[in-house]
């Protein structure tokens, strides 16, 4: 989550996180710094070489073959440079996730969140903005604490079906690398894998209304094991298919979405 002092992109806990911090820090700044440092020295140059004291009588010069090939492909250059690992990395974001992968619908309501697993049998629950006192007294970031989390394995692969149910919204969560926006009528897809277990905290990154602000989330990514047992708690089936009503009263009993 943010923290006092950053100034950057928060660190990173996805493959896809990984590469757009590399590329943010190692190819875009430096690019930025220097064109910003050259511009910045060749306007000073020239507002000193060619003030009105310096030179009376104005030179007449209209064109210069070799600085206006130079202007034209070193731009063209450094935009290749930054091109092809733009295009990589967008695939990336984009890109469909595994067979196996893990299946969560996510839906955004005015003003909360919904989370559904359809292969686990684990029916929609919702996810409330906790009050600034419950927040304090487990220890949580307040507007950025829910009352239940959305549980996910850690080292698995994760497919979020996202949907809204009224406005827009945007499901975001910085440090995974997710942002996708939730438009009603429409599904859209957001692949990713967790690296390690933790807690990732995101918000709502779409005006959505007045309380657009009070809308938190956050991902729990537990040992793939602690997973399971989670799924069994809410009476849903760890194989990854929904459970039938005989078998999820055998794994089971009936409880309410955990508030981890």
């Amino acid at each position: 989550m943010p923290m006092p002092g950053e100034w950057t992109i928060q660190k990173q806990f996805t493959d896809t996180g990984r590469q757009a911090l590399w590329m943010h820090n190692y190819l875009l700044m430096p690019i930025i710094t220097l064109t910003s440092i050259f511009v910045l020295i060749l306007l000073a140059w020239t507002m000193f070489r060619y003030r009105r004291t310096a030179n009376p009588t104005p030179s007449k010069t209209s064109h210069n073959t070799l600085i206006e090939v130079i202007w034209t492909v070193v731009p063209v250059l450094i935009l290749l440079v930054i091109a092809v690992p733009s295009i990589g990395l967008l695939a990336d974001q984009y890109k469909p996730a595994l067979k196996d992968a893990l299946t969560v619908k996510v839906t955004g309501y005015q003003w909360y969140w919904g989370y559904e697993y359809p292969d686990q049998g684990i029916p929609e629950f919702v996810s409330n903005l906790q009050t600034e006192e419950k927040a304090k007294e487990n220890g949580e970031p307040y507007l950025l604490s829910p009352d239940n989390r959305l549980v996910l394995p850690a080292g698995k692969p994760i497919k979020l079906i996202i949907t809204g149910a009224d406005v827009i919204h945007s499901f975001a969560v910085p440090s995974l690398w997710v942002k996708m926006d939730a438009v009603p009528g429409r599904l859209n897809e957001k692949s990713f894998t967790i690296d390690k277990p933790g807690v990732y905290y995101g918000q709502c990154s779409e005006l959505c209304g007045a309380r657009h602000g009070f809308m938190p989330i956050a991902i729990e990514a537990l040992p793939p094991a602690q997973f399971e047992q989670w799924v069994l708690s809410q009476g849903g089936n760890p194989k990854g298919k929904a459970a039938t009503p005989a078998t999820t009263a055998a794994a089971a009993p009936a409880a309410a979405p955990a508030k981890i």
